[in-house]
């Protein structure tokens, strides 16, 4: 399993030099990935090019962008430019269909029939991100193009929680990114389905790429129940809600990666096991010295 950084705690107050320290730190030190939220006001694939020539081949990943405000063909353009200023350096574009009261009450988009959403973007998105063609009537999204590409196509992810989402992902892209899912959930759900989508495409096996908030500290309980109250929204929001109960788990910090140096270490073990094939922590220390031994356990995980 793989071990990336998900530097999405620092979009609550966005400093775009301290993102770029941070992600030049991770590698320096080694990780796969550094991974980065589309959220709020910063953009993350902007953020990528500004990254290049100053984080070696460190993996860059979006986790996620919503599909809803941006159209494919826009979405394509953009990440086919950003791994044109990358070069060799490899970028994973993932995509998600955000949630229905973001959506329809802050954006005041209809949310109507996501899954059709998902496969018709996915239908465009892709050949422009191979090709730069496309001939493609949907419901949801229509686009007849044939144009030249500014660089390579990047890897596509989707976060897919629900079966038919990932059957979607398991079929037209590389893999799922995960977001408050705990090992029971993903060996006994998500890994089953996704992987047989993907086996019955003729595609290869999809990475499975799980992020969790992550700390090691000798007081579990009082973190566990800070990341709860800190991440109280997944325990509302329908999709997450479904992934905890499936999980036997009661708040969202249950299912956070958390404790001493070798419960955590038991932690990533069972993701692993479990069929996790990346692991993007959120780092989440109260001081520095727990930021520095979450810090030095996944480095040691490298």
């Amino acid at each position: 399993m793989r071990i990336s950084l998900n530097a999405s705690a620092l979009l609550g107050n966005p400093d775009v030099g301290q993102m770029r320290d941070h992600a030049a730190q991770a590698a320096d030190q080694g990780f796969a990935g550094w991974w980065l939220a589309q959220t709020g006001l910063v953009d993350a694939l902007t953020l990528f090019t500004a990254l290049s020539g100053q984080t070696g081949n460190l993996e860059l990943g979006t986790a996620v962008i919503p599909t809803y405000p941006r159209h494919p063909t826009m979405l394509a353009g953009q990440a086919l430019t950003t791994q044109a200023v990358m070069g060799d350096q490899p970028l994973v574009l993932g995509i998600g269909l955000s949630h229905r009261p973001v959506i329809e009450d802050a954006l005041g988009m209809s949310f109507d029939k996501p899954i059709r959403h998902l496969i018709d973007y996915l239908e465009v998105l892709n050949p422009l991100l191979e090709t730069g063609a496309v001939d493609y009537d949907g419901e949801a999204f229509t686009a007849h193009m044939n144009t030249a590409r500014p660089g390579n196509a990047p890897s596509v992810m989707v976060a897919a929680l629900g079966e038919q989402a990932l059957k979607a992902a398991g079929r037209r892209s590389d893999g799922t990114i995960l977001w408050m899912v705990g090992p029971k959930t993903i060996a006994a759900h998500i890994a089953p389905v996704i992987n047989q989508a993907a086996t019955d495409a003729g595609r290869k096996a999809p990475r499975i790429m799980c992020s969790l908030p992550t700390c090691v500290t000798d007081d579990e309980t009082a973190v566990r129940e800070m990341m709860s109250e800190m991440f109280a929204i997944y325990g509302q929001l329908p999709s997450y809600r479904a992934m905890l109960d499936r999980e036997g788990a009661a708040q969202p910090g249950d299912v956070a990666i958390v404790g001493s140096e070798e419960q955590v270490t038991a932690q990533l073990d069972a993701l692993a096991a479990a069929g996790t094939t990346d692991f993007a922590a959120l780092e989440f220390g109260r001081n520095d010295n727990e930021n520095a031994r979450t810090r030095a356990l996944l480095m040691g995980r490298l």
